[in-house]
């Protein structure tokens, strides 16, 4: 067996296992982004063919697995935002509200903004990124970042907070 071939049937093994997780992780966001043109089981499977080409699947964690999956989900979603809002289609783009157990705004931004503001904190503090990756993409609690990361809950819940207040500002700035 080829090490390519391990990967993709561990691949499947996690999909498999956490399939009601990463469905469930999918519809919430498709409702939060007002996203009906989608359905949760196509964004699942998209993130699947994303995740597929990615390398080193073979030695991953169920928990580092649904990190990676976050990561996955924000790009499909951000990919299918820039389809909706496709001028060509006569598309607007995907709002999101910043509330509840995102950002804690009753606000709105569009997604598209979302997302290269988060590039522009990943250049600044790549931790803080990752933690509103997976708490806002892949609805992981603070305790799982924290395992994900190697840090405890209490560095989770302040690098939250301060990725929340400084996504606020740069996203204030449009």
């Amino acid at each position: 067996m080829t090490d390519r071939q391990s990967q993709r049937e561990r691949l499947d093994e996690l999909v498999a296992s956490l399939y009601p997780t990463l469905h469930a992780i999918a519809r919430r966001r498709l409702k939060k982004h007002g996203l009906r043109s989608i359905s949760p089981t196509d964004i699942v499977h998209d993130c699947y063919v994303k995740l597929a080409r990615a390398k080193a699947m073979r030695n991953v964690r169920p928990t580092e697995f649904v990190a990676l999956a976050s990561r996955a989900i924000r790009n499909v979603l951000v990919d299918r935002a820039r389809e909706h809002g496709a001028v060509k289609r006569g598309g607007r783009l995907g709002r999101v509200t910043l509330d509840g157990g995102s950002l804690a705004s009753p606000e709105e931004v569009d997604l598209l903004s979302l997302d290269v503001a988060l590039q522009k904190l990943a250049l600044v503090d790549e931790r803080q990124a990752k933690v509103v990756e997976m708490r806002y993409f892949g609805g992981l609690s603070h305790v799982e970042i924290g395992r994900f990361l190697g840090c405890s809950e209490r560095t989770v819940t302040s690098e939250w907070r301060m990725a929340r207040a400084w996504l606020h500002r740069e996203l204030e700035r449009g």
